[in-house]
């Protein structure tokens, strides 16, 4: 069962933060094990100076190589494949050099797929090419967000119950955090905002989930009101430097069962993992953090196991 966006103001019920009753589709963690997930081919993958680490790559003379970045999402996907995670791809399509990065056009919730509002022209016929090709794997569509700017990127589904959104007023803007929040507070959930600098691009640069009580985050780039409540949940912080996050080195996937995601050229955030006791699972994508994109941003989340 769905619920229609205009039952906005529903009492707090405990049976909404859970699951629907769809067996297939939803996601009400980062960290549950992961069963479906959209990618996309980089067919046209282009270094789009629209943050600061791919505007940095034009102004070094560093462009990307469409066939070697293909070869490294087709080595993503049977890695995701091999660990158990059922990919479902996307076509490319001319004229979205960013389609790639799946996360941001869309947010899968524990009750349906929510479009989201990307706020950088290039990137906002995604939505659209991305819901006519879920609508063929029978996902559902809860709604969208209709005020605003958000991409996905700045979203992190902390646990059953609790959602974490950031904001920069550039990607994700406040109007369109509070517009998503909503959604999730109309069916008992709490939303906690997370403010920070547009350099960052999105949230999932600075910080994100390896499992229930763990992340890895740039805490001296974070606002400490966030991290204070991130704390307050028992989450432990594992340190990133400014120069890590640089290299995409906070965007991670977690794979549940203590897999984690990571790019190959995270050698520290990676060994500091491993350490800790999780299976780091590494892959070679510099085709695409030169345009600004990790694996996170590369995996969108359809299904998970309950966290």
């Amino acid at each position: 069962m769905l619920f229609d966006f205009a039952a906005v103001e529903c009492p707090f019920d405990e049976a909404l933060i859970h699951r629907n009753d769809n067996p297939r589709w939803g996601v009400d963690s980062e960290y549950g094990r992961l069963l479906d997930v959209m990618v996309a081919a980089p067919s046209h993958l282009e270094v789009v100076p629209c943050n600061s680490v791919s505007r940095e790559s034009l102004a070094n003379g560093i462009l990307c190589c469409t066939d070697t970045a293909g070869k490294q999402h087709a080595r993503l996907i049977r890695q995701l494949e091999e660990l158990g995670a059922i990919c479902h791809i996307v076509p490319p399509a001319a004229g979205l050099p960013d389609l790639a990065f799946t996360r941001d056009a869309v947010l899968m919730s524990p009750w349906g797929l929510i479009e989201l509002r990307p706020a950088a022209a290039h990137r906002k016929a995604e939505v659209a090419h991305v819901r006519a090709a879920l609508a063929e794997l029978g996902v559902p569509v809860l709604g969208k967000v209709e005020e605003g700017f958000i991409e996905g990127g700045d979203v992190c589904i902390l646990r059953p119950g609790v959602i974490a959104i950031g904001y920069s007023g550039e990607r994700t803007d406040e109007a369109g955090a509070k517009a998503l929040a909503r959604i999730f507070e109309a069916r008992g959930w709490r939303a906690i905002f997370c403010a920070f600098d547009p350099h960052f691009l999105h949230l999932d640069t600075l910080f994100t989930l390896v499992d229930r009580t763990r992340a890895v985050a740039c805490v001296e780039e974070l606002d400490p009101t966030f991290v204070r409540e991130i704390q307050a949940l028992g989450i432990t912080l594992i340190p990133a430097s400014t120069a890590e996050v640089k290299r995409l080195g906070v965007n991670l996937v977690s794979l549940g069962a203590g897999r984690i995601l990571s790019s190959a050229d995270n050698g520290r955030i990676n060994g500091e993992l491993e350490r800790m006791g999780y299976h780091v699972v590494p892959v070679e994508i510099d085709q695409f953090t030169r345009c600004g994109g990790g694996v996170h941003c590369l995996t969108m989340p359809l299904s998970r196991l309950p966290g």
